[in-house]
């Protein structure tokens, strides 16, 4: 952990030593509470508020939740009028008074509201499971989508890059982090201490993720890694309970096998890039022996895909579900241009190259489901990632070995047939 980190989480944790002030509980309906959190000029009347307004909206069944969130979707709106008059007169006369007229305007104060939430001992966490429910409960309404843009916006300031402290997870950690990893873990799903000893403790594991200080129980996101030699095709191969360990100096591959979110309220909130460029970065320091960064990734989006086209294929097949899944990776787009598959879109929007797709990769029963038992390797090649990520934005071209290529050239689209 760097000094900087240190010094971040020394100053969270002063912040979140100190109690809010201990008031009787004020009988106001919730709304009520909100709009005097809003308009209150005490710090001491608006901290035992927004302790209160936390407390309760944590209490509350889904259904008054959900009346909650409408209620500041719209009695905490902007009003169009108000801003259309101080753009006006910013046009008019630009000043910074003016100015600050129109983005005082421009901001609902349900923005000051969530700001004035934050103030409290352990409010940032119960703001991302607020922003967890508004997205579980309200995700079909309309309406309730300005309200989480607010969310977003807040949270990517307050989640940003600078804030963030990226922690080595090993068997060693507490329990309650390690207790997180397990229930967290969404690619390949961990069963057991056992298992999750064998992927922390042995020489040629590694595992990082990412923390908040003033969450620092909570992972955000973590990254689990092998250390190997040469490029892997086989997660079977790379978890075998009787594998034997390697030795990390003498491996010159590591692969990042499995990326987890752990927060659902931090939906949209992008760390993933910066985690993995980090981890990248303390590897390469730690082992220089290491030459190459790549994943061993799913692809989730698969056998879907081969659906909806109508596609005749067979998972018995390793030859058939190779070519097409390099086809679907390098030439299936959704309607933005972009890559259809969610992976995809994430590690290739990172810089990385699509080096090489197995078959058999994956047979568990999500990994046939989903792809047929086929997995791909992202390169991050460290001297090309940038290049390769504007080409990937401005042109929307999916950088690819040759030997992919040719896989994805050599796909039978042909539909299967109507009976």
């Amino acid at each position: 952990m760097t000094l900087l980190a240190d010094l971040l989480s020394t100053v969270f944790e002063r912040r979140y030593r100190r109690d809010a002030p201990i008031a009787a509980e004020d009988g106001r309906p919730l709304t009520d509470l909100a709009m005097a959190l809003v308009g209150s000029a005490s710090e001491t009347s608006g901290l035992a508020l927004a302790s209160e307004i936390l407390a309760r909206f944590g209490a509350l069944e889904d259904h008054h939740k959900l009346e909650f969130f409408r209620f500041l979707a719209s009695s905490m709106n902007i009003d169009p009028e108000a801003v259309r008059t101080r753009l006006d007169a910013y046009e008019r006369a630009p000043s910074k008074s003016s100015y600050r007229a129109f983005a005082e305007a421009a901001e609902p104060r349900r923005q000051e509201l969530i700001r004035r939430l934050n103030r409290v001992q352990g409010a940032t966490g119960e703001l991302v499971k607020m922003r967890a429910d508004l997205l579980r409960l309200g995700g079909t309404e309309p309406e309730l989508a300005a309200l989480d843009l607010d969310f977003r916006h807040l949270f990517a300031s307050w989640f940003n890059r600078g804030f963030l402290v990226l922690r080595p997870i090993s068997w060693e950690s507490p329990a309650h982090i390690l207790e997180k990893i397990i229930a967290h873990e969404a690619v390949h799903a961990i069963d057991s201490w056992s298992q999750l000893r064998r992927r922390l403790e042995p020489t040629d594991r590694r595992c990082f993720a990412f923390f908040h200080p003033a969450m620092p129980d909570e992972p955000l996101i973590f990254v689990e890694v092998a250390l190997t030699t040469g490029i892997p095709g086989s997660v079977q191969a790379l978890l075998a309970e009787d594998r034997l360990p390697l030795p990390a100096a003498e491996a010159d591959t590591a692969v990042f096998y499995s990326i987890s979110n752990c927060q659902a309220g931090l939906a949209s909130i992008s760390f993933g890039n910066s985690l993995i460029k980090q981890v990248v970065a303390d590897l390469a320091a730690e082992l220089p022996g290491l030459r190459t960064f790549v994943t061993l990734s799913p692809i989730p989006g698969l056998t879907r895909w081969l659906d909806q086209e109508n596609v005749r294929w067979s998972v018995d097949d390793p030859t058939q579900v190779k070519t097409l899944a390099a086809h679907y990776l390098l030439h299936a787009k959704s309607r933005g241009g972009l890559p259809s598959d969610p992976v995809a879109r994430f590690h290739l929007g990172n810089g990385a190259i699509v080096q090489a797709v197995h078959a058999d990769a994956d047979t568990s029963d999500k990994g046939r489901a989903q792809s047929g038992g086929a997995m791909v390797n992202y390169l991050y090649d460290l001297a090309r990632v940038e290049a390769n990520h504007d080409a990937y934005v401005i042109s929307r071209e999916v950088m690819a070995a040759k030997d992919v290529r040719a896989l994805a050239d050599a796909a039978d689209l042909t539909p299967t047939q109507e009976s």
